[in-house]
């Protein structure tokens, strides 16, 4: 491996960064699947975590992000959708992420998660249900590395994209200022992405549009014109 480990938001420094889902991917081709999605420019692998409890399905686990992680060692970040983050941040922690996203709705210390975070070097990311306020990450807005608007209610992939989360997408952004991350997930394509990115999103996660596309490379080009198109009026609007 060529990367050094650790938190990688901080050297992505392009306007857009794209992160293919990897729950949409073939599993019996995902190192074909991961090469391409790389060799098309994806900035980021995402996967969602899901242990059954927090949210109605049950996913991938360390041992399989251990696995992605000896394929390859593109930046990983994962999505904790579980109801203890903090005994799976050391787990994941120890198979070789990253990244970590843990919802706020999952934790009574969410500080507390974030300096763990950083203490293990990671990227430290928060997330929140689609019924959440904006307001329930106040405590950690100004240190944590991302924020993710989900888009849809957490646990399947493959859902529609909810229009009402663009003015959380705008709240969220407004609270960050242009120091972090703004990151969307959930029905993301061209079109739901440039939306999201008009309101201030400059990290998409796509895993269907991406990985059950009939050409992964072009996907990827796609949704990253789309989203940096959309910058481009946010930051029109912005100094209008």
């Amino acid at each position: 491996m060529s990367r050094t480990r650790g938190n990688p938001w901080p050297g992505l420094s392009a306007d857009v960064l794209v992160a293919p889902s990897l729950l949409a991917a073939d599993f019996a081709r995902l190192g074909e699947q991961i090469d391409a999605a790389i060799a098309a420019g994806a900035d980021v692998l995402h996967m969602d975590i899901m242990d059954g409890h927090f949210v109605p399905n049950l996913s991938m686990g360390p041992g399989i992000a251990a696995s992605v992680r000896a394929y390859t060692d593109h930046p990983l970040d994962v999505h904790v959708m579980v109801t203890d983050p903090a005994y799976y941040i050391e787990r994941f922690a120890d198979a070789g992420v990253d990244s970590i996203t843990f919802h706020i709705e999952a934790t009574d210390r969410p500080r507390q998660l974030v300096d763990r975070l950083h203490e293990l070097g990671l990227g430290a990311g928060v997330t929140m249900r689609p019924g959440t306020p904006t307001e329930a990450i106040t405590e950690v807005a100004d240190v944590v590395d991302l924020v993710l608007v989900m888009t849809v209610e957490p646990g399947y992939g493959g859902q529609a994209f909810m229009d009402d989360m663009l003015d959380k997408v705008a709240a969220v952004r407004a609270m960050l200022g242009d120091e972090r991350r703004v990151e969307v997930d959930g029905g993301i394509d061209t079109e739901t992405g440039q939306r999201c990115a008009t309101r201030g999103a400059d990290v998409f996660v796509a895993g269907v549009n991406i990985f059950r596309s009939e050409d992964i490379r072009a996907a990827v080009g796609r949704l990253r014109q789309a989203t940096r198109d959309g910058r481009r009026q946010c930051g029109a609007a912005g100094s209008g």
